[in-house]
């Protein structure tokens, strides 16, 4: 049996005491939510801007994944929660290009979007993956 191990980096944010930035188990990597924070500060970036708030976002998933030992092109799945509709359309943009920049070949993760409060105010955007490693 495979035993369950925490990920972590420094390269994203440090996880709040209740759970692990991510967990890989035998070929499957899960990352915990990752809202638009800045690994080196702690602080939340780019106030009122879902667009740049959705590329930190994923640069933090992008981390996490890295540190698991996978790639982002093993990430099957995104799950993309906002709280505003309206920022539908500069979230779908900015996240269309980051995974187009960091993904090869024509087979795209899956992605789910979700409209919700999320936990701090400040917060337009967050975003969770599963990655399984070849």
């Amino acid at each position: 049996m495979t035993d369950k191990l925490a990920v972590r980096t420094a390269a994203a944010p440090a996880p709040a005491h209740t759970f692990s930035q991510g967990v890989r188990k035998g070929p499957f990597v899960q990352v915990s939510g990752q809202g638009p924070v800045d690994p080196a500060t702690g602080d939340y970036v780019h106030p009122g801007d879902v667009a740049a708030q959705t590329v930190r976002t994923l640069e933090n998933v992008r981390a996490i994944v890295e540190a698991a030992g996978a790639r982002f092109d093993d990430v099957v799945m995104l799950r993309v929660y906002l709280t505003r509709r309206e920022d539908f359309p500069l979230m779908n943009d900015a996240y269309g290009a980051f995974v187009g920049n960091h993904t090869t070949g024509d087979v795209l993760p899956c992605r789910t979007t979700v409209f919700t409060g999320l936990p701090r105010p400040e917060m337009l955007v967050e975003i969770d993956a599963l990655a399984i490693v070849d």
